[in-house]
């Protein structure tokens, strides 16, 4: 059986990498590291020794120019001893078989640099963005959620509902016109769907805390394998974080998503990398 190996990236802003990085070990990673970006541009550590990457929530980069917009351009043109940028190193791991999993503020590295929805015909291109809520403000709230049975996501493929809070002030879903938010529903691209109490996807306030169309919360890429979400899993990784919990209320922990994606890799041998330029 294969090990799991997680590596949680952070860099100046990040707060969620210690509770990310907790969730990720209680899921059963066999071995959980977590480390600046900079290690990997001075190749102290290397990802090929990963299978599975994941972006903690914060404010990376001080979300300078809008949530991790700096950040993507410090990935984009940062580049490693080998003369590789950081995306192409992490679209690598995702060529060998790997995981990659952004949480709030890491979903908004990983649109911002292409790796979501990684649409058929423009798999490199960034067409959706994470905007303001249309609340105007930051909003903090335990939110329900769907998760859809269609969807490729191996981190949701085995859930139909989940209860997480957000906590984000840019988590609108934008995206570039119609024809691509059809092309991510027709795609099966949307994991994660916020709701009612009832389980009816909705786009009421404050049930939809930001406003996204179709309720989206969370894209998945083609391949299943790349996971971004808005709401923050690692915050749920015990029954008393819940907020009922003192009257006897449970639901499934946001560790389960964490979990899914490591008995994925755990029961399935990783393809043959690809090279890719």
């Amino acid at each position: 059986m294969p090990s799991v190996h997680a590596l949680v990236l952070t860099g100046y802003g990040t707060n969620c990498e210690r509770e990310t990085a907790f969730a990720c070990r209680s899921a059963g990673a066999d071995s959980t590291v977590i480390a600046h970006f900079a290690d990997l541009i001075q190749e102290r550590l290397l990802l090929h020794d990963y299978n599975f990457l994941i972006f903690p929530g914060g404010f990376l980069d001080g979300d300078h120019l809008g949530g991790a917009q700096a950040a993507a351009v410090r990935f984009t043109s940062a580049r490693t001893r080998s003369g590789l940028s950081l995306v192409q190193e992490i679209r690598r791991l995702h060529a060998r078989g790997g995981l990659i999993m952004g949480i709030c503020n890491g979903f908004q590295l990983l649109v911002k640099l292409g790796l979501l929805p990684g649409l058929q015909d423009r798999p490199a291109q960034r067409c959706v963005s994470l905007s303001h809520n249309d609340s105007g403000r930051f909003e903090d709230r335990w939110v329900h959620l769907q998760c859809r049975p269609d969807s490729p996501s191996v981190f949701t493929r085995r859930l139909e509902r989940i209860y997480l809070p957000v906590r984000h002030g840019e988590g609108r879903l934008v995206v570039r016109d119609a024809a691509t938010l059809k092309q991510i529903e027709a795609g099966r691209l949307i994991a994660l769907q916020y709701t009612d109490p009832r389980g009816e996807v909705t786009q009421t306030y404050p049930h939809n805390p930001n406003g996204s169309p179709l309720g989206i919360a969370g894209l998945t890429d083609p391949t299943g394998r790349i996971f971004g979400l808005m709401p923050h899993p690692e915050a749920f990784n015990h029954p008393t974080n819940h907020p009922a919990w003192t009257r006897g209320s449970t639901s499934i922990p946001g560790t389960r998503l964490f979990a899914e994606g490591i008995d994925f890799l755990k029961q399935n041998d990783p393809p043959e990398a690809l090279v890719l330029s």
